[in-house]
């Protein structure tokens, strides 16, 4: 067997294991659907029916895409930031010390958390039919085509969080911290094409604003409401993510083989 091979079968074997850690979980079943309910069915109906009319566009369907965008992101980085806790069980332990590199465990962990963000998102395509919120045709067949991009954006922030965070206590502290201001200031949940001042500024440099955006721009694409929805151009918004993406990836990757190195 080649090294490469090795390498490729090490980062398979790492990413079913999440997979199959995820889909024995009730709770984390359980949280694909509590989550888009408590902010699509309550938080999102509640604002559709006090604000959304003015809007001149769904806001049900514009969160939805919103979401489905926060779900496979945000869910991608939990996956890999759980490998500051998993350094204290048994199974990491082994898998630091196996023949492999630790570019085979960053990229099974980014893998095995991009198929379980997959599945959090049935949970959201469910609640939406459950509450009649239109998914687009293949509007939002586009967007799936998309989710690896997205999936992949979100892994490279959790990278560059785990090269920089190496204890659990940390961890549980900082990742909410660079997780909901993402979900608020991006334009997930709320339109920010009015905002100015500091939340402007935060939204610009919001990583999760131009996936998000990104999305948006592939869902409306002809559609007359294309422009009230999408704050940049496709080509603008593709360089900027592509740029986070390089940058977190590497930064990411080093910092986390230089910590383990020096274990």
């Amino acid at each position: 067997m080649t090294a490469v091979s090795s390498e490729v079968n090490a980062a398979v074997a790492i990413a079913a294991r999440d997979v199959v850690k995820s889909l024995k979980s009730v709770g984390s079943l359980v949280f694909s659907l509590a989550f888009p309910l408590i902010f699509v069915g309550l938080m999102g109906e509640t604002i559709a029916q006090n604000m959304g009319a003015g809007l001149g566009y769904n806001y049900l369907q514009f969160m939805l895409i919103g979401m489905a965008v926060n779900t496979l992101f945000q869910v991608t980085i939990a996956g890999i930031m759980n490998l500051v806790e998993d350094r204290q069980n048994d199974f990491t332990q082994e898998m630091y010390v196996a023949p492999i590199s630790r570019y085979a465990i960053i990229f099974g962990k980014i893998l095995g958390s991009s198929c379980t963000s997959l599945f959090q998102l049935a949970g959201l395509i469910l609640i939406a039919l459950v509450l009649g919120i239109s998914l687009g045709g293949w509007s939002f067949v586009r967007l799936l085509v998309l989710s690896p991009l997205i999936c992949l954006s979100g892994g490279a922030l959790g990278t560059l969080l785990v090269g920089v965070v190496h204890d659990q206590k940390t961890a549980q502290i900082g990742t909410p911290m660079v997780v909901f201001p993402q979900m608020f200031l991006s334009g997930a949940m709320i339109p920010v094409n009015h905002s100015s001042g500091v939340l402007a500024w935060l939204a610009h440099i919001m990583p999760m604003t131009y996936v998000v955006d990104l999305t948006r721009a592939v869902f409306y694409w002809g559609e007359p409401q294309y422009h009230n929805v999408v704050l940049y151009s496709p080509a603008l918004d593709v360089a900027v993510v592509i740029a986070f993406f390089c940058v977190f990836s590497v930064l990411g990757v080093w910092l986390f083989v230089r910590a383990e190195t020096n274990r």
